[in-house]
C-alpha cells in the first residue's frame, strides 16, 4: 500500500522500494523530508489531533477535528486550529496511520479493514442500483455509516425505507475514535541497529496528521458551532427530573419553615436573633445569602454545569432540612409540660393535677382560703 505524504507528492512504499528519490535503506524516500510549503510541519512529534464530530456541512459529510501543538498536554490546551476533512479523507489517513504503526512495530501480518466504501461505489439491490459511500450516521455525530446516493458522484442522497443509511452494510471496523486525543507520532521500542536517521524521519512522517493537514479545510464559526461537542455535563431527561424533584423538595421545606417560624414565641425569636448576632449576622444577611445561593444555582443550571449545581443544591437542601428539624424539635418541647420531678407529663395529667389543687383550695362559697396549719399543745414541763 502507498501512503500519501503531507509535504510533497511522494509516497512511502511498504516494500521498502525507492520511489524515485535517494533511499537510505529505511523504506522512506528522502524527498519526503523536503518541506517547501510555508504551511508545512517538519516535526510532528509535538503535535496531537482530536477528531470531534461527523457533521454534514455544505451538503458534504465531513470530520471536524482540531490540531494541538502541545502533544504532552493530551489535547487539553487551546488548539492550533479546527478544520474539516471529508469522511473518506480522514478515515483513509487514520487507517494509514494504523498500518504504519503496525509496520513500525514489526507486525507484518497486520491487515487493516476493507476500505471499499471510501470511494463512491455502485451497490445493487432488489430495488435497483444505488451508489454508496462512507459518511455520517443519521442522528449520531460520533458514528460512521454507509450513505446511499442517487448518482455516481455521490452528491445527491437517496433513501431506502425512509433512511439514507445502508443498514445492511456493516462498517463497524471503519469507525473513528471520536473525542479521543491521538498523538501524531507513536514511539515504539527499537533495537540498537535501527538506522541513524530513524527517529528524525519518524518525526517528519505521520500519515494521520500529515494527510489531514494537507487536505484540511478551514472550519468557520458556523462550522465550529455545528462541530462543537455537547457538554458531558449537559442536562439529560433524568437529570432534569431529579433537578425538579430536589427543587420542589427544597421549596416545600422552605414553606414549612416559614409556617413554623410564624408560630414562634417572642422569647424564641429574640433568642434566635441573639444567636445570629453572636455569629455576626443579621436577619437581612441570612435572607440575602439564601437568595444569592438560589440565584447562583439557577445560573449554573442554565449553563449546564451539573457538578457544582448538584453540590450547591444538596448543600442548600441539607441546611433547610437541618433547620426544619431544629424548629420541629423546639416546637415539640414547647408543647410539652414538665412535671415537678422534671419529667415530661401529658396535658391531661398536667391539667387534672391543677384541678385537684384548685378543688382542694376552693371552699363552699367558691372562694379560695389560705390553708390552715394544725397546731398541737406544747408539752408541759414537770
Amino acid at each position: 500500500m502507498l501512503y500519501k505524504h503531507s509535504f510533497v507528492c511522494a509516497y512511502y512504499d511498504d516494500d521498502g522500494g525507492d520511489d524515485g528519490g535517494g533511499d537510505d535503506g529505511g523504506g522512506l524516500d528522502d524527498d519526503l523530508y523536503k518541506c517547501n510549503d510555508d504551511d508545512c510541519v517538519d516535526d510532528w512529534s509535538v503535535y496531537s489531533i482530536l477528531p470531534r464530530k461527523c457533521i454534514t456541512y455544505n451538503n458534504e459529510d465531513v470530520i471536524v477535528f482540531s490540531v494541538f501543538d502541545e502533544g504532552y498536554m493530551k489535547c487539553s490546551d487551546s488548539p492550533e486550529g479546527t478544520f474539516t476533512n471529508t469522511v473518506p479523507e480522514f478515515v483513509g489517513a487514520y487507517y494509514d496511520q494504523m498500518e504504519y504503526n503496525a509496520a513500525d512495530m514489526g507486525d507484518d501480518a497486520y491487515a487493516g479493514p476493507e476500505q471499499d466504501y471510501l470511494q463512491c461505489t455502485a451497490y445493487e439491490t432488489n430495488a435497483g442500483v444505488y451508489y454508496v459511500r462512507l459518511g455520517c450516521t443519521d442522528n449520531d455525530s460520533q458514528s460512521l455509516s454507509v450513505n446511499i446516493y442517487k448518482d455516481n458522484t455521490c452528491t445527491e442522497l437517496d433513501t431506502i425505507n425512509g433512511f439514507d443509511d445502508a443498514e445492511n452494510i456493516d462498517v463497524s471496523d471503519l469507525q473513528l475514535p471520536f473525542k479521543k486525543c491521538q498523538p501524531c507520532v507513536t514511539w515504539v521500542d527499537k533495537d540498537d541497529d535501527v538506522d541513524d536517521q530513524y527517529f528524525e524521519k519518524k518525526t517528519k512522517y505521520a500519515p494521520l496528521c500529515s494527510q489531514t493537514w494537507t487536505n484540511k479545510q478551514e472550519c468557520n464559526k458556523k462550522c465550529q458551532k455545528m462541530g462543537k461537542e455537547q457538554r458531558e455535563n449537559g442536562w439529560n431527561t433524568s437529570d432534569k427530573v431529579l433537578l425538579v424533584v430536589l427543587s420542589l423538595f427544597g421549596a416545600g421545606m422552605l414553606v414549612v419553615i416559614l409556617k413554623k417560624r410564624s408560630k414562634m414565641s417572642n422569647k424564641e425569636t429574640l433568642l434566635e436573633q441573639a444567636a445570629m448576632s453572636a455569629a455576626g449576622l443579621e436577619r437581612t444577611h441570612v435572607i440575602g445569602i439564601f437568595l444569592l445561593v438560589v440565584l447562583v444555582i439557577f445560573v449554573f443550571a442554565l449553563l449546564g454545569l451539573k457538578a457544582i449545581t448538584w453540590t450547591l443544591l444538596l448543600i442548600m437542601n441539607t441546611v433547610l432540612f437541618g433547620y426544619l428539624m431544629k424548629l420541629t424539635v423546639d416546637s415539640g418541647v414547647r408543647n410539652e409540660n414538665i412535671g415537678p420531678d422534671g419529667k415530661i407529663v401529658s396535658n391531661d395529667e398536667y391539667e387534672s393535677g391543677d384541678d385537684s389543687v384548685e378543688e382542694e383550695d376552693e371552699n363552699e362559697n367558691g372562694q379560695y382560703t389560705s390553708p390552715v396549719i394544725p397546731t398541737s399543745p406544747l408539752p408541759q414541763l414537770s
